[in-house]
């Protein structure tokens, strides 16, 4: 399983509506918070619990220290690649387990209108090591109406493969530039512009191809070789959010818009929507909606029968050819639709709980739907503050 890395911006979003519709949320000098995640999807495939704990700390008025740690268990049936046998639209599922341990450090500190963070993270698993940096700038002008936002990232990745000593390498870098405008006291306007870049070994270890070969005249086997991806892969998004609150109401709408290429050929939109709502003085409702919608990779095959390629024993294999018979790199769409609630117990101690369903789906009209995930995942947390 790849480590997730963490954006490179928090953008207005949940937190910051909080702080609108309830300012007793705003921190005196630190809190400390833990959420448990289950994702869980239909047919006993993948199931993964989260762990995470978060620390935020005033160190003094204009720095401040920000500690994360996860755990994650990863169990369950995942697509190996390898298409439905004869007869049946079941594509072929392989069993997997993990363990990730990641932390992440971040320290702000604010210099008259500019806020610089460093930041360090290192994620593990069993095939798996990340280490990731961060540098992210945000300048306040126009009488703290204009926001500014620079930032760069990177990550040195090492992925066990079979059978190869040592592990492939992997690395990743990443820049933001990004301005948020606040167009009234009740409406703010986001826009991201974002580019990285990824070399080394971007293939996945575990996902296989199919080609049936001729073994004799008239007699085809079918064949299983490890996908070959490229070894570089450019990616570029365009981001666009609004939100507006409702004082009347007690209430704030987020709405995003994402474009988003890349150098495989994937072009993607993504279209977000939540309400947030307060019912009373101390609880929150937000109902929330997200789409998105992907074209395939240019090297994406359900199987290669129907191509003139011819995989290679060795690899990885910068020179190409590419294939992958990965779901996640066809075309597809998804939707999440969820609820989350939030509870001020008390002045200091915030309560939440979210429940949601995911749903993946094909549209290439070639790969079978039982490829495809359907999901339901629910959280809950507590921040304590000081």
């Amino acid at each position: 399983m790849r480590s997730r890395l963490k954006s490179l911006l928090l953008s207005t979003g949940l937190a910051g509506w909080l702080l609108v519709l309830s300012p007793r949320l705003l921190r005196a000098g630190g809190d400390v918070s833990y959420k448990y995640e289950d994702y869980r999807e239909d047919g006993g495939r993948i199931a993964v619990t989260t762990s995470s704990a978060l620390l935020n700390q005033d160190l003094t008025p204009d720095l401040h220290l920000k500690l994360t740690g996860v755990i994650d268990a990863i169990a369950g049936a995942t697509p190996n690649g390898q298409p439905a046998p004869a007869g049946s639209d079941q594509v072929v599922l392989t069993q997997m387990h993990d363990r990730r341990t990641a932390w992440e450090a971040d320290l702000a500190n604010q210099f008259h209108g500019l806020n610089v963070a460093a930041g360090f993270a290192h994620s593990r698993e069993s095939d798996y090591v990340s280490n990731g940096w961060s540098l992210n700038t945000q300048a306040d002008f126009n009488e703290k109406n204009t926001t500014l936002l620079a930032g760069l990232a990177g990550t040195d990745d090492s992925v066990k493969v079979f059978f190869q000593t040592p592990w492939e390498k992997k690395r990743t870098f990443q820049a933001i530039l990004g301005v948020t405008q606040l167009l009234d006291p009740r409406t703010s306007v986001t826009l991201d512009i974002s580019w990285a870049r990824a070399t080394g070994y971007l293939s996945d270890p575990y996902k296989l191809v199919q080609k049936s070969i001729a073994v004799a005249p008239g007699v085809t086997l079918p064949f299983t070789f490890g996908e070959n991806r490229p070894t570089d892969r450019d990616q570029w998004t365009f981001y666009l959010a609004f939100n507006h609150a409702f004082p009347e109401l007690r209430a704030a709408l987020e709405a995003s818009y994402r474009l988003y290429h890349d150098t495989f050929g994937t072009n993607a939109n993504t279209v977000a929507l939540a309400w947030l709502q307060r019912l009373g003085p101390r609880v929150l409702l937000r109902p929330n909606l997200r789409y998105y919608d992907q074209t395939a990779a240019n090297f994406y095959h359900y199987n290669l029968d129907a191509t003139d390629i011819t995989p290679g024993a060795a690899l990885p294999a910068p020179q190409g050819p590419f294939y992958s018979s990965d779901h996640r790199l066809s075309a597809l769409n998804t939707t999440a639709c969820g609820l989350q609630l939030v509870w001020d117990a008390t002045p200091r101690l915030q309560l939440d709980v979210a429940y949601s369903a995911y749903a993946m789906r094909g549209r290439d009209g070639v790969t079978p739907q039982s490829a495809y995930p359907r999901a339901r995942i629910f959280t809950a947390g507590a921040r304590f503050s000081w």
